[in-house]
C-alpha cells in the first residue's frame, strides 16, 4: 500500500461517528478529498495479495456485532465448509477503523456498513458491486425489498450493499392527550399537522411539538418531501434556495416561531421518555429504537398512551403519507477479500426473510424486505400489523436516500448548525438556505474539480 495515502487518510481521521452522527472537523480533510485518494488508491492497490486461508472475518458495529453471533450456528450447519468470525465495533470507532483497514489492504471479507458511508466507500473504490450476483440469485431481486432503502445501496449506478436492516423518522404521539384537545386522528397533511398543535396549545401544552436543534433528520425529512433535489448538476452544487427546500424550512422555522416547538436541544431535556409520559410535550419525530425504549420506560401500562403514525404530507400533495428519511445499515463485500464467493453466501443467507424475523426479535431493528414484515411473530401477527411497528410499514413505502455524495455527512451537519441559528436569529428561511448554498458549494469543490477531470478525460 502507497504509505502516502495510508498517512493522509490516518492524518484526516482520528475520530469514527456512527452514519448518523454529525462528523467532527477532523474528517473534513478526508472527505473534501475523498475522490482524489480514490484516484490514487486504485493503482496503488494493484498487485496487494491476501490469502484466502482461514475463517471468513465479518466486521459488525453496536447492538449488531453483539447478537449477530448466535444467529450463526445455524449458518454453520447450513454451510459447514465456511466459518465465520465475527468482530463487534463500536460505532465510535468503526468509521476509522475501516478506513485504516482499507489504506492498510487488511479490510476483512464482509462487514455491516451505515449506508450514509456507501458514497463515501464506493468512491474509495473499496466495495465489490453486488449487481450481477443479485440479478442471479432469485431470492434477491430488488422488487422485495422498500425502494428507496434499496437505493440508498446504489453509488453511480453500481449496487454496493444489501440492506440488512432499516431506519427511518416518524410521528411519535400521545394518543390520550391528542384526544383530549378533540384529535381523534394523527394529522395527515401540514394543514392538519398546525391545527393539531394549536388545539394542543389551546388545551394547556405549551410547547406541543420536540424539535430537538441538534437533530438534522426532522428539517431532511420535511425537505425530502418537496420535488426538488438538494443537490443540482450531479451533486456539483446545492440547491438549498430552491422553492420545495425553502418551504420545508419555513414550515420548520415556524414551528418555533409559533411557539409549537421549544428552542432547545435533546441535551436540554433531562429525560426525554420522562418528559413525554408527564406530557410536556405530545409529539416528537424519532425512528424505531423508541418503540422499546417507550415500553421500557413507560411499562405497559401506559402502552395504549402513545401511538406511532407516518409523517404528514405537505398541502396539496397526493393522497398518502408524507417521505421521510431512508437509513438503516447494510451489508458489503470489500473488493480485495479473496472469500468474495463464501461472502455471498453469507450475505444472502442473512437476507432470508425468517433470518430477518429472527433478527428484529433480537434487535428491534426493522427488517428491509417486505416479505418479512408478512411472516408473523411469536404472538402469530405479521410486523405489519403489529400495532406499534404498522405506521413504520406504511412510512417505508415513502422513503427517500439523502444525496449520494461522500460531503453527505458534513453538508447534513451544516443545515443543521444553520437552521438551529436561523431558529435563534429569526432569520428567514431564504436567508438561511443562501448560506447554507454558499458553504455547500465551497464543501463540494474538491468533487466538482474531479468530475469535471474525469469528464475531460
Amino acid at each position: 500500500m502507497n504509505a502516502a495515502i495510508h498517512a493522509a487518510i490516518n492524518a484526516a481521521m482520528r475520530v469514527g461517528t456512527p452514519p448518523s452522527a454529525t462528523p467532527p472537523p477532523r474528517r473534513r480533510a478526508l472527505q473534501a478529498g475523498l475522490a482524489g485518494l480514490a484516484t490514487l488508491a486504485a493503482p496503488a492497490l494493484v498487485g496487494c495479495t491476501r490469502k484466502a486461508s482461514g475463517p471468513l472475518r465479518f466486521w459488525a458495529m453496536g447492538r449488531e456485532g453483539e447478537v449477530v453471533g448466535a444467529l450463526l450456528a445455524d449458518f454453520h450447519r447450513a454451510h459447514p465448509a465456511i466459518t465465520v468470525r465475527v468482530d463487534a465495533l463500536p460505532w465510535s470507532a468503526a468509521h476509522e477503523k475501516l478506513l485504516t483497514a482499507f489504506a492498510g489492504d487488511a479490510t476483512p471479507d464482509l462487514a455491516q456498513l451505515g449506508n450514509s458511508w456507501m458514497p463515501e466507500f464506493g468512491a474509495l473504490g473499496a466495495l465489490a458491486p453486488l449487481d450481477a450476483w443479485v440479478a442471479a440469485t432469485p431470492a434477491l431481486q430488488p422488487t422485495d425489498w422498500f425502494e428507496g432503502i434499496w437505493a440508498t445501496n446504489v453509488v453511480d449506478h453500481q449496487l454496493l450493499g444489501l440492506p440488512w436492516y432499516v431506519d427511518t423518522r416518524l410521528l411519535f404521539y400521545r394518543r390520550d392527550l391528542f384526544a383530549r384537545a378533540g384529535i381523534d386522528q394523527p394529522p395527515a397533511t401540514w394543514g392538519a399537522w398546525v391545527a393539531a398543535l394549536d388545539a394542543l396549545q389551546r388545551s394547556g401544552i405549551a410547547h406541543p411539538m420536540l424539535l430537538p436543534l441538534n437533530e438534522f433528520e426532522p428539517l431532511l425529512a420535511l425537505a425530502l418531501q418537496q420535488g426538488d433535489p438538494l443537490l443540482r448538476d450531479g451533486g456539483r452544487w446545492g440547491n438549498f434556495r430552491s422553492a420545495g427546500f425553502q418551504r420545508a424550512a419555513g414550515f420548520f422555522l415556524d414551528r418555533f416561531n409559533s411557539g409549537h416547538a421549544p428552542a432547545l436541544d435533546s441535551n436540554k431535556i433531562a429525560n426525554l421518555w420522562q418528559e413525554f409520559g408527564r406530557g410536556t410535550f405530545a409529539a416528537y419525530i424519532s425512528g424505531p429504537w423508541n418503540i422499546g425504549e417507550l415500553d421500557r420506560r413507560l411499562g405497559p401500562a401506559r402502552r395504549a398512551d402513545w401511538a406511532t403514525a407516518p409523517l404528514p404530507a405537505p398541502d396539496g400533495s397526493p393522497a398518502g403519507p408524507g417521505t421521510s428519511t431512508a437509513g438503516g445499515a447494510s451489508l458489503v463485500v470489500f473488493k480485495r477479500s479473496q472469500r468474495q464467493a463464501d461472502a455471498l453466501t453469507l450475505l444472502a443467507w442473512l437476507a432470508q426473510p425468517a433470518i430477518q424475523r429472527r433478527f428484529h426479535a433480537m434487535t428491534g431493528n426493522l427488517p428491509p424486505r417486505r416479505s418479512t414484515w408478512a411472516l408473523p411473530g411469536p404472538d402469530g401477527v405479521p410486523l405489519a400489523q403489529e400495532e406499534k411497528t404498522r405506521a413504520f410499514a406504511t412510512q417505508l413505502e415513502r422513503v427517500r436516500p439523502a444525496p449520494a455524495v461522500p460531503e453527505w455527512e458534513r453538508i447534513a451537519q451544516e443545515m443543521q448548525q444553520l437552521a438551529q441559528r436561523a431558529v435563534f436569529k429569526r432569520q428567514s428561511p431564504l436567508a438561511m438556505a443562501t448560506t447554507l448554498d454558499a458553504r455547500v458549494d465551497g464543501f463540494l469543490e474538491k468533487r466538482r474539480w474531479m468530475l469535471d477531470k474525469k469528464a475531460r478525460a
